[in-house]
C-alpha cells in the first residue's frame, strides 16, 4: 500500500469516529470533495507525480485539525499530519511541503506556489459549482451550530461579501468556475434585494 493510500485510511477512519455530528460541512464527504478537485485542478495544470502524492496527502489532512477545535484548526490538522506521516515514511522535506500547502487554506488565502494555488482552489471549488447553494446550506446550519450567524439573511450578506473578494488562483479553476461563482453572486445579491 503507497503512503499516500496509508495516510488517507487513517485519517478517513479517524475523522469518521472524531468529528462532531454538528459539522454539517466540515466532514468526510468535504475532504473528499476537496481531494477530487485537487487531484482534476493538479492534473490539468500538469504537476508531476510526486507533487501530486503530497497535494493527495495535504487534501486528505487539511480539515484534520476539526477533530480538535475549529479554531486555527489548520495548525492543528498540520499536526496531526506531521505525527503521522513520519510513521509511514514522509521526509522532513515532504511534511513541510504537506504543512504549507495545510495553511494555505486559512481565510484570506495566500498561496505562495502552484501546489498551494490548486489546494486554495480545491477547497473553494463548490463556489462555481452546481451545488453551491446544497453546500452553502450545509456550512449556514454548522455556521448556526457555532453562532457564528443568526439567520439567513445575515449568512447570504456574509456569503456576497465573501464572494466579492474571493479570487481563484490556478487557470484551471478561473477557466472552470468563475463565471458561475458570479452567476451565484448575483442570484444572492437579488436574494438579498427582494427581502428588504
Amino acid at each position: 500500500m503507497s503512503r499516500a493510500d496509508q495516510a488517507a485510511n487513517y485519517i478517513l477512519e479517524r475523522m469518521k469516529s472524531e468529528l462532531h455530528p454538528s459539522l454539517y460541512y466540515h466532514n468526510v464527504p468535504h475532504v473528499m470533495d476537496v481531494l477530487q478537485a485537487a487531484e482534476q485542478i493538479g492534473k490539468s495544470e500538469g504537476i508531476s507525480e510526486t507533487e501530486m502524492e503530497l497535494l493527495r496527502v495535504a487534501a486528505l489532512f487539511h480539515d484534520a485539525g476539526f477533530m480538535i477545535q475549529a479554531d486555527n484548526h489548520e495548525m492543528l490538522s498540520c499536526l496531526i499530519a506531521k505525527d503521522f506521516l513520519t510513521i509511514v515514511g514522509f521526509n522532513e522535506e515532504e511534511i513541510v511541503i504537506i504543512c504549507n500547502i495545510i495553511l494555505a487554506t486559512r481565510v484570506p488565502q495566500e498561496p505562495n506556489n502552484l501546489l498551494e494555488k490548486i489546494i486554495c482552489d480545491a477547497d473553494l471549488d463548490y463556489l462555481g459549482r452546481d451545488d453551491f447553494f446544497d453546500t452553502g446550506n450545509n456550512i449556514f446550519r454548522e455556521f448556526q451550530q457555532r453562532n457564528l450567524v443568526k439567520d439567513m439573511r445575515e449568512w447570504n450578506e456574509l456569503q456576497v461579501k465573501f464572494l466579492t473578494s474571493h479570487n481563484y488562483f490556478t487557470q484551471t479553476s478561473i477557466k472552470l468556475r468563475n463565471a458561475k461563482k458570479e452567476e451565484h453572486l448575483k442570484k444572492i445579491k437579488q436574494l438579498l434585494q427582494e427581502k428588504v
